[in-house]
């Protein structure tokens, strides 16, 4: 059971669980999600941790087919610089090894923010802690959970 998990268990919060085998060759690990668990594209979402001003870590948490607008973020987080934190910075603040990087259960809380998209869905799959498992949850259950918002941080 990954801490994700465990959080989610701690704090009452329905919640499916699905697993498949990971195939080491892809390419994309959330497109592969996409593709295992026959579910569409726009309900999977990837978790990607940035680093702010130099400062500290935040997460966005995006559709997988969509590409993170660091310029957006720094807005909705007041910064100045954003950007992708350094994966050996990713595993010492979160404890999972990148390709699994769930939002939850993190080793450390961050702030977080969820692609406006997500609101709209009555659940979406996020990575539960390893490559090959993902979570599926509601939005707002995630939301409530991580203390996070909606922004809009997409690429348009």
């Amino acid at each position: 059971m990954t801490p994700a998990v465990k959080q989610l268990k701690k704090s009452q919060i329905p919640y499916k669980l699905h697993q498949y085998q990971h195939d080491a060759s892809a390419k994309s690990y959330g497109l592969e999600a996409v593709e295992k668990l026959q579910v569409s594209a726009e309900t999977v979402f990837k978790t990607l941790v940035v680093d702010v001003d130099n400062n500290y870590l935040a997460v966005a948490i995006i559709p997988v087919l969509s590409q993170l607008s660091l310029k957006k973020l720094a807005k909705v987080l007041n910064a100045k610089k954003i950007k992708m934190a350094e994966p050996n910075k990713v595993q010492s603040s979160s404890g999972y090894v990148l390709g699994g990087v769930s939002p939850l259960g993190q080793k450390k809380s961050l702030i977080t923010v969820v692609n406006d998209t997500a609101e709209a869905l009555n659940s979406l799959y996020v990575s539960g802690g390893k490559r090959g498992l993902e979570i599926e949850l509601s939005p707002k259950d995630l939301i409530l959970t991580l203390q996070a918002s909606y922004e809009d941080i997409v690429s348009a």
